[in-house]
């Protein structure tokens, strides 16, 4: 079978790069679902091989490789089981977490914490795969630059975009210093020629205008302008109360705050995806008997089981709703892919506001920006408060992402 029928043009591009070209790092970046992660693995498999061979010619009988990523959910998510699928190749780890194929030990290394460090510290590498390497932390990245020390020993990576002045980028992608010996290949939805014409449309209609747009389907390293929720729109979205279909499936947001508001929202999710927001519960100067009666009052009204998702930095408080029989669990209070979720709802037309709970809403929707520097909204400031959007996220996004760090790739 030919290759152009097992692999896309623009990784037939990227392998022939990897056999011919002269390479310390290897850097696949770009959108979602553009294919980088497949050839990558497949790199990463070759890489084993030439290793095993180097390390025999020079009588090495114990060769190490550091598989890295975010966290072992996604080390096993998007290479261990994507390997098995891809290549029928079982791997499996030993008493020390260890993987091994073609006699080489393979250890997996975490990069979303410093203490991912731990795992490679003292060791010599023959060399690195890290998936995800935007998301690593840059002292993490750094140790394992230093580990494969071996003469030979190159490093691929693969990763979505992030801030333009993200340090993977300016160290890099953008360093052009042939002493540094760095190739990197841009990747677009577009390049992924096997996604089904109707699969890329959807995708693309349906995600948000603007930074997400920009990152998820051209693949470039941006920051967001202007407002944060760019498809909102209040004609459409703020509606009349009497239009709040009955029996959704009720849940709550609660940010705390006492100088800050503190607000309690309650949603409804009907069975066709759509979200509304039914009451909101906002004020300032209030302490936590006073949520304790508004949370048991909508218990009353709405059943003993209904959740709320609250802002974990005040454990105090969750545990005074949960002592007094209130159904509480701390949100899942991700930031950018808990906005790019609420965002997609609104792309979508499925996120509606009853009007007497929007003008606290709207106020704050129409203030809430980006900032350019760090690619997240704005800070609050002694004027603007983001409190209602945060419960809102709070509450959208722990209901439909219950596993916790959702990756972007």
């Amino acid at each position: 079978m030919a290759l152009i029928n097992l692999l896309t043009k623009k990784q037939i591009e990227v392998l022939q790069s990897y056999l011919n070209d002269d390479w310390k790092y290897l850097i696949l970046n770009g959108a979602v679902r553009a294919g980088k992660t497949v050839i990558d693995n497949y790199l990463f498999l070759l890489e084993l091989k030439r290793i095993k061979q180097l390390a025999e010619r020079e009588k090495e009988p114990h060769p190490q490789y550091i598989l890295a990523g975010y966290s072992s959910n996604s080390i096993y998510t998007n290479v261990i089981s994507s390997i098995e699928n891809q290549f029928g190749i079982v791997m499996n780890t030993d008493r020390h977490g260890h993987y091994h194929l073609f006699g080489v030990d393979i250890v997996p290394a975490y990069t979303g914490s410093v203490r991912g460090i731990g795992a490679i510290r003292g060791m010599t590498s023959y060399g690195a795969y890290i998936n995800e390497a935007s998301l690593a932390t840059h002292e993490v990245f750094q140790e394992i630059v230093q580990r494969c020390s071996v003469g030979s020993a190159r490093i691929i990576c693969d990763t979505n975009p992030d801030i333009p002045t993200h340090w993977l980028k300016t160290d890099y992608i953008d360093n052009h210093d042939p002493k540094a010996r760095i190739k990197s290949f841009s990747f677009t939805i577009d390049d992924n020629t096997f996604l089904a014409k109707d699969y890329v449309d959807a995708l693309k209609a349906a995600t948000p205008r603007g930074m997400f747009y920009d990152r998820s389907i051209l693949g470039q390293w941006v920051t967001g302008e202007g407002i944060v929720y760019q498809d909102f729109n209040a004609n459409t979205m703020v509606i009349d109360d009497k239009n709040i279909p009955d029996g959704l499936s009720y849940y709550c947001g609660v940010d705390w705050g006492f100088e800050h508001p503190n607000p309690i929202l309650l949603l409804g999710d009907d069975n066709q995806g759509n979200t509304y927001v039914v009451k909101d519960f906002t004020k300032r100067h209030k302490f936590i008997s006073y949520w304790v009666d508004i949370a048991k009052r909508l218990q009353t009204e709405y059943g003993r089981n209904l959740i709320f998702y609250v802002d974990s930095a005040r454990p105090d408080n969750l545990n005074e709703f949960q002592a007094n029989g209130i159904n509480a669990i701390n949100a899942n209070k991700n930031i950018l892919p808990g906005i790019e979720y609420v965002a997609q709802k609104m792309r979508q037309g499925k996120f509606f506001i009853a009007k007497s709970a929007s003008k606290g809403l709207l106020e704050e929707l129409y203030q809430y920006a980006w900032d350019e520097k760090t690619g997240e909204p704005l800070k609050e400031n002694d004027v603007r408060h983001n409190d209602r959007l945060d419960a809102l996220r709070y509450a959208i996004y722990s209901k439909n992402k219950k596993g916790g760090f959702i990756p972007w790739n």
